[in-house]
């Protein structure tokens, strides 16, 4: 399987596992893998309060120097088998531009490949986790009135994602396109997502960043789908925006997950990020 994987997790991911990094490692060895980036979720701005239920959406910043030091030995000790890239996964937060950039400022040197996300959409003074749980889902929907509006603020938001400026060190990876789609069978939608993923891709382009081809979603059982589905890889691929495979594994046993599942023509165009 010669496959780079640009999306996977770790321990220190408080909603993850409890699998050592080096396990990661060697199952990724395992499969073939020629290289891997780790993006943990990247701490949140000091003064903003992480709206998941639990508070556990990502790495707390006394943990980044421990991150570094783990991925730095371990590129050490595996150089010779497979390629390891040190990154995050950053979280876009409208209004909180000033504070990522300050944040990315300060630790963006360290990284070599990151990934710029949507997880949280706000209603006026209110914070939502848009991923978290279905019961959460059905919550932010009673919010914001229907399921075609919370779509509609996630995509809206995606926009001022790709558009804003975290200065030098932006991630150049835009992650899990679809995530809001991630509890469809659950709660349909009428609203035109299709659309609005188009109208985003030249965007991706003009910026000239990556896409995350996210196969994380055909394991949810309310969602089964690709972020972004495979209507938009293609356009994408067409496009010559270049497509970054990412299992978004939070497990050693989620590595090279859905391939199979991907055409070919998609599996043959993924880059080396």
């Amino acid at each position: 399987m010669d496959i780079y994987d640009g999306h996977v997790h770790t321990h220190y991911c408080p909603h993850g596992t409890s699998e050592k990094i080096n396990a990661y490692i060697e199952r990724a060895i395992q499969l073939g893998y020629r290289g891997i980036t780790f993006t943990e979720h990247a701490p949140l701005p000091e003064h903003f309060s992480d709206p998941a239920p639990t508070k556990d959406s990502s790495m707390d910043i006394s943990k980044f120097g421990s991150y570094l030091t783990d991925l730095k030995g371990y590129q050490k000790t595996y150089g010779e088998k497979i390629e390891i890239k040190i990154g995050l996964e950053i979280d876009y937060i409208e209004g909180q531009e000033e504070e990522t950039k300050h944040l990315l400022s300060r630790i963006g040197s360290n990284l070599a490949d990151s990934i710029l996300s949507v997880h949280f959409l706000q209603l006026e003074d209110e914070w939502f986790c848009l991923d978290y749980s279905d019961s959460e889902f059905e919550r932010i929907i009673s919010r914001f009135g229907t399921t075609e509006a919370v779509y509609d603020a996630y995509y809206r938001t995606l926009k001022k994602a790709i558009m804003s400026d975290l200065g030098p060190f932006k991630p150049k990876r835009i992650g899990h396109l679809s995530l809001v789609s991630k509890f469809q069978k659950k709660y349909p939608s009428s609203y035109d997502s299709t659309r609005q993923m188009l109208d985003l891709l030249p965007l991706i382009k003009q910026k000239g960043y990556q896409l995350d081809v996210n196969t994380a979603g055909l394991f949810k059982p309310l969602c089964e789908d690709i972020y972004p589905p495979a209507a938009i890889l293609e356009e994408a691929a067409s496009m010559g925006i270049p497509l970054v495979y990412g299992s978004d594994s939070h497990h050693p046993s989620d590595l090279g997950r859905g391939l199979d599942a991907l055409d070919p023509g998609i599996r043959d165009s993924f880059i080396k990020p």
